[in-house]
């Protein structure tokens, strides 16, 4: 057995870590729980490698009922957990920053169920998300959310994250996918949200927990939603000489009301990284950016918005358009797109992720926004994007080992959401707030917005303990955010009583 690791400090109570080892070896198979240091290395961090907090302990449960069992044994003892799937998030939502137990649900990857009348199957959160189309594929049904990371990343991250993919522009993101999950609470109450119906009368509990970052407990079990194969698809895959005739493209083939599956672009350092990756030119090296836009149904409406959008891309500016129908052809085509991320991690292996949105009106003039900061802060910026819905993914390349470099990263990033913010976006389109983005949280949402936010994380988690620091700016983490929000509650109460009334003296809490 390792050696018990030391005593953290969190919530202001003293946890004796060696005794909660001990409980939690009681409850799970012998190699359920991880201690020795050399080991709890591989959960430092997830997909964003800025920050790094390596956890004291973790736990692999493999069924509900032990999730169940690990969630009393916290409540019961005030012991903060976080729920981690495959590591793949881009947000920090699974740092253990605060000395939380780490939860690890890569061993819950059994497929519960699949009921193809009803088009739906069951799974367990650590499930990867590729599988789920794998599974049904050969009676013709597929699972639609993909994330660039479908290969590895898993659906209980998906649901936590209410992560997107190319093909949310038609389909929807996870939300729109999930119709039922068995929960466990924070307090180890185990129930369930949803019905497996699309619509039902109650309050819409589920939507609440999607999207949530593991704030409001663990999901065990998911059934999602399947859907049927389409008939024909096509991918056309149009290159051009400037980022804003792409952009422009975009406009013009959605405006027409042609729905494409999915529009994404990347920008000439992405195609040249991608075409390095492959070692050979599968993308045109000297183009600006090249669009890839993706149609699918019945023959004849996917033959006739191909000719629709082949036009507006030519009376956009593309140079050349490609069109791929075969499978083969087409997944060629998307590799590229898959691999951007890891294309750009051989040319630098550190960099990083924003994820903000704006008006797909407004993309030609944000990207030169970005260029522009991208030239003032000295860092590269490459660009891909799920151009459909206008959500960015600008990767911010730079060498760790330079000095203070991080503080210019994290600033170039903070300006990027910025401006999205000012273009009438958002600063996450599906990679979350986490530990990341919380301290720009309130750019987007009033003092009365936050509170009933956190009024409904109270809901379930009275004590505080799922996944705590994440997403809501805190004293502690986020300075000059408690000292926006003081200001406006200052304003606020001046504007409402005519300085009559001062605000509290007390400094703002601190809500895990």
């Amino acid at each position: 057995m390792a050696p018990p690791a030391p005593a953290h400090r969190t919530h202001s109570v003293t946890i004796d870590w060696a005794a909660m080892e001990r409980r939690l070896r009681a409850i799970l198979p012998p190699k359920g729980v991880v201690a020795a240091p050399q080991e709890l290395l591989a959960y430092d961090c997830d997909g964003l490698t800025l920050h790094r907090a390596q956890p004291p302990l973790v736990v692999l449960p493999e069924t509900t009922e032990q999730v169940a069992a690990i969630l009393r044994l916290c409540h019961r003892h005030g012991v903060p957990f976080l729920a981690r799937g495959s590591g793949t998030g881009l947000s920090g939502g699974a740092l253990a920053e605060n000395g939380a137990l780490v939860i690890a649900t890569s061993r819950m990857r059994s497929i519960l169920d699949v009921d193809l009348a009803n088009r739906r199957i069951t799974v367990q959160p650590g499930v990867i998300n590729g599988w789920v189309t794998r599974a049904v594929a050969g009676d013709g049904f597929y699972y639609a959310p993909d994330p660039s990371s479908q290969v590895v990343c898993s659906i209980g991250g998906n649901v936590a994250e209410n992560s997107g993919g190319v093909h949310c522009l038609k389909y929807g993101v996870t939300s729109n996918h999930v119709l039922e999950m068995e929960v466990v609470l924070p307090d180890g109450t185990v129930t369930t949200l949803g019905s497996g119906l699309a619509e039902t009368p109650e309050l819409d509990l589920r939507g609440v927990f999607i999207g949530s970052e593991g704030t409001l407990g663990i999901a065990t079990a998911i059934t999602l939603r399947l859907l049927r194969a389409p008939q024909s698809v096509a991918v056309l895959l149009a290159d051009f000489t400037a980022m804003e005739a792409a952009g422009e493209a975009v406009r013009l083939v959605t405006a027409a009301g042609v729905l494409p599956a999915g529009m994404e672009i990347m920008d000439n350092f992405t195609i040249n990284a991608v075409d390095d990756l492959f070692g050979r030119d599968e993308y045109p090296r000297d183009a600006a950016a090249v669009l890839l836009i993706e149609l699918d149904g019945q023959e004849r409406e996917v033959a006739a918005a191909v000719e629709i959008a082949g036009d507006l891309c030519r009376r956009a500016g593309a140079r050349t358009i490609r069109r791929a129908s075969s499978e083969a052809d087409r997944a060629l085509l998307w590799k590229g797109r898959k691999s951007a991320f890891a294309a750009v991690g051989r040319i630098t292996p550190t960099y990083y992720v924003q994820d903000g949105v704006v008006p797909r009106s407004a993309l030609p003039s944000v990207l030169a926004a970005i260029e522009e900061l991208s030239s003032r802060y000295d860092l590269p910026v490459a660009n891909v994007f799920h151009a459909g819905d206008g959500n960015l993914h600008p990767l911010i390349l730079y060498r760790a080992d330079e000095p203070g470099v991080t503080d210019r990263v994290q600033e170039l990033g903070a300006d990027i959401l910025r401006l999205c913010i000012e273009a009438g976006g958002s600063i996450t389109g599906e990679h979350g707030v986490g530990s990341d983005k919380r301290c720009y949280l309130d750019w987007m949402f009033a003092p009365d917005d936050l509170a009933t936010m956190r009024l409904v994380r109270e809901a379930f988690d009275p004590a505080g303990l799922a996944n705590p620091g994440k997403i809501f700016p805190t004293p502690r983490s986020c300075g000059e955010s408690a000292r926006r929000q003081a200001s406006t509650l200052t304003v606020r109460l001046d504007a409402l009583s005519g300085g009559a009334v001062q605000p509290p003296s007390r400094e703002p809490l601190d809500v895990f």
